[in-house]
């Protein structure tokens, strides 16, 4: 077997990572004709037996049977292995199921900037419970990057993103499905999950001049998150503006 994160992680000499889903989608395990089970407890244990045998495939210099309870596998061996032994874990996970799963197996865990004073003592719970475990534990975060010369301009095109061309029906829909079958957001904050939603798939806004970015990452960074991804909504127009002035402001408060 060549599990495709380890043919990645050769390829980059060592710089990638594996995301870990358990699974929330109903729609796409229907459209596969495949059941999602409604409870936590069944995702995160077939999502456990099979990290426990990815890790077994990194570390195995020989072949081996495994016999569990949702996998079987006769004479298998992974190649290569991760250039480190093992490559970093990132696992996105509302649920107390999920929590458990991710400070048991990832480096990095994945949650939504929604309220950042909320964020706050999310994060140190979430530190407190991988050390408990002996784990180290980052939080990430993810956000929308809307950078234009003037405040003005950005929050412009963020009405016109968001407010005045919003796909209701759409919004609706992955908010429902979300809200369903996953915990990763809150939801006692319906009416601004959806507002960020419509602005770019729930992620942070950093809205405005590429100082107010700045201004905004250096927020997340002092709530605790220990990174954030970036979406853009025209990333050849909006990242020279980062990288000329977010990218050195960042940098001078020693953040990379």
């Amino acid at each position: 077997m060549k599990p495709i994160s380890t043919a990645a992680d050769q390829i980059g000499h060592g710089r990638a990572g594996l995301n870990i889903v358990a699974g929330w989608n109903k729609p796409e395990y229907e459209a596969l004709g495949l059941s999602l089970p409604d409870d936590h407890e069944t995702r995160y244990a077939y999502a456990q037996e099979w990290f426990d045998l990815i890790r077994k495939l990194w570390a195995s210099d020989t072949h081996f049977d495994w016999d569990g309870k949702y996998f079987k596998a006769k004479k298998i061996k992974g190649n290569p292995a991760p250039v480190r032994g093992s490559v970093p874990i990132i696992n996105a996970a509302g649920s107390p199921q999920g929590r458990e799963f991710a400070t048991d197996n990832a480096n990095f865990l994945f949650t939504p900037a929604i309220d950042l004073e909320r964020s706050k003592g999310e994060i140190a719970d979430l530190k407190a419970q991988g050390q408990a475990k002996g784990r180290k534990i980052d939080v990430l975060t993810f956000s929308h990057v809307i950078c234009r010369p003037t405040r003005e301009e950005a929050e412009a095109f963020a009405k016109h993103t968001a407010v005045d061309n919003a796909d209701t029906d759409a919004i609706d829909n992955l908010v429902n499905l979300q809200f369903a079958h996953a915990h990763s957001f809150p939801h006692d904050l319906l009416a601004q999950i959806k507002h960020l939603f419509a602005l770019g798939h729930g992620g942070f806004p950093l809205i405005g001049t590429p100082d107010d970015v700045a201004a905004g990452i250096l927020k997340l960074h002092a709530t605790g998150f220990a990174g954030t991804t970036l979406s853009f909504v025209d990333y050849v127009a909006e990242f020279p503006y980062f990288r000329d002035t977010v990218l050195p402001k960042l940098k001078e408060a020693g953040i990379r």
